[in-house]
């Protein structure tokens, strides 16, 4: 595959941005009207990193690090899972840190796999969406497609999130609450950030020297090769 000077900075910011977030996603904040879990602060980064990597490098670059992030989800998972069962020191310290440990990241494992399930549907709709609809337009109305593309990405990822992740512990009302404020604050987000997106992308086109069609593409997600 063709070299390229900043693809592993993105990939890095992009996982960053998913493993901060799912830890975040413990605590439920207010922002002026919203209701959400904390993640949703940093996450719709994560979408825009996505627009950027399929806009530039094209579906199959963006599917190898969609990848990336699942496994290291993944891992981060285990980690805090086997963590949680190791025994504790009896000492008071150890207890209380323990303990603290279990209230705070014990939601981890299940928020995590709600993340791994709502990340993976939510970025390949997204970017697939993207990546035809700039076959379709011939490469026109950047932010069309990005708006376009995040509403149906972002409505799979927050629905599937919540349900896998807070199901049954919290309430139904709160859930749909919670459901609206992530979905109009992502994409408003989105919306708003829209012009930080072109410029990153036109950065990169020329910087690259790369704008990828996919034209020939075979669209399957589990295709790494």
């Amino acid at each position: 595959m063709k070299s390229y000077r900043y693809i592993d900075i993105i990939t890095a910011l992009f996982v960053g941005v998913l493993v901060v977030s799912n830890i975040a996603s413990t605590k439920v904040v207010l922002l002026g009207p919203f209701t959400f879990d904390g993640g949703t602060v940093l996450f719709p980064l994560a979408y825009i990193f996505g627009d950027v990597l399929t806009e530039v490098y094209g579906y199959k670059r963006s599917r190898r690090v969609i990848w990336i992030g699942f496994f290291l989800l993944l891992l981060s998972a285990l980690t805090f899972g086997l963590v949680g069962a190791l025994p504790t020191p009896t000492d008071e310290f150890s207890q209380k840190t323990a303990e603290a440990f279990s209230t705070i990241l014990g939601l981890v494992p299940r928020i995590v796999l709600a993340s791994l399930v709502a990340y993976w549907v939510g970025e390949f709709a997204n970017s697939y969406i993207l990546a035809r609809l700039k076959v379709a337009t011939q490469g026109r109305f950047l932010a069309l497609r990005t708006i376009a593309s995040t509403l149906v990405g972002q409505g799979l990822d927050t629905a599937i999130f919540l349900l896998v992740a807070f199901y049954g512990v919290w309430d139904n009302n709160l859930l749909w609450t919670v459901f609206v404020s992530n979905y109009i604050f992502k994409v408003g987000l989105e919306v708003l950030l829209t012009p930080v997106t072109y410029g990153v992308v036109g950065f990169l086109k020329r910087s690259e020297k790369e704008d990828y069609y996919d034209r020939d593409t075979r669209f399957n997600p589990f295709l790494l090769r």
